[in-house]
């Protein structure tokens, strides 16, 4: 698949403080990227440098296989993490004059805000001044800001931030449609629930450097430890207990389930099943509960950047 973006071998110094050193990103198109890191560890520099806010002390950005131009801001939308609003406008006035900021013509402009404005049910917020309205209500405003231009590129920095569950939720919805729709998301955030949700794939930048890039379903079945969570309904289960552990890694494991049944963690070695398993249990008791451990998002980003 093509690439939308590419940030080639980019470094960025402020001072004798190296923010980015040498990071490369691809982003296909219609894709969810997402761009992950420890505080301070050179995700905003790499996304201020994509807008234009500042530049690379070395390597370039292409946007659609040109190297990034002025003009090429008319394709990005982009959700800054510090909201920038004025707060003394009326939040209709405001979303107009944004809009033809980013090339609208007025009646253009007005048209898709009341289609946005009536698709998130916010129309009775028109005339109402930005600082009469709650942090989440805000940021629903700026997210329609954001994608009004229907630009090739999204990006969204901390998009969930100050929203209760029922709106992350309605947010994140949007974005998976304007995915379908052909948009192409670079996401960062710290939740990584979210991560799970949306992106197909990540990026991981620790203390200025890129320590992890792909699919992230690879990057799952790559730290993935053949260990399985275990739930069994047996007659002597401290006898089961020590025969494991003769012949596996066991560990106690903790899973929510409506039994009573003996719970463990069973890692195995590379040249052993989990068929080789599952049946050997099924010689020792009833089996309730059988299930691979896949490491979560959240578990790749901390081991990632221990390891680093």
């Amino acid at each position: 698949m093509q690439n939308l973006l590419e940030a080639q071998s980019v470094s960025k110094n402020f001072g004798d403080f190296k923010a980015l050193n040498n990071v490369s990103i691809a982003v296909e198109k219609g894709s969810i990227f997402g761009l992950l890191g420890p505080n301070g560890a050179g995700k905003t520099t790499l996304i201020r440098i994509i807008n234009q806010i500042t530049m690379p002390d070395k390597g370039q950005v292409l946007l659609d296989g040109e190297p990034l131009q002025r003009h090429h801001i008319q394709n990005i939308g982009y959700l800054p993490e510090e909201r920038g609003l004025y707060k003394n406008m009326k939040v209709g006035e405001q979303a107009l004059y944004l809009a033809q900021l980013k090339g609208l013509d007025k009646a253009e402009a007005k048209k898709r805000l009341l289609f946005w404005f009536d698709r998130l049910e916010i129309g009775d917020w028109w005339n109402k001044k930005i600082q009469e309205l709650s942090k989440g209500m805000a940021q629903k405003i700026q997210f329609v800001v954001t994608v009004l231009h229907q630009p090739k590129l999204l990006i969204f920095d901390e998009p969930f931030s100050g929203f209760d569950p029922i709106n992350a939720d309605i947010i994140k919805n949007e974005i998976l449609r304007l995915r379908e729709e052909g948009a192409t998301v670079i996401f960062s955030t710290h939740r990584m629930e979210s991560v799970e949700e949306l992106c197909d794939h990540i990026a991981l930048i620790h203390k200025s450097n890129k320590i992890l890039d792909g699919n992230l379903n690879a990057i799952k079945r790559q730290y993935k430890s053949n260990t399985f969570e275990v739930g069994i309904n047996t007659e002597n289960a401290s006898e089961l207990q020590r025969s494991l552990l003769e012949k596996f890694i066991v560990s106690p494991a903790e899973f929510k389930s409506l039994n009573n049944e003996l719970k463990l963690k069973v890692k195995l070695s590379e040249n052993e099943s989990a068929n080789q398993l599952l049946n050997y249990l099924t010689t020792r008791g009833e089996v309730s509960h059988f299930t691979e451990v896949i490491p979560s998002a959240s578990d790749i980003f901390i081991q990632a950047v221990k390891n680093n």
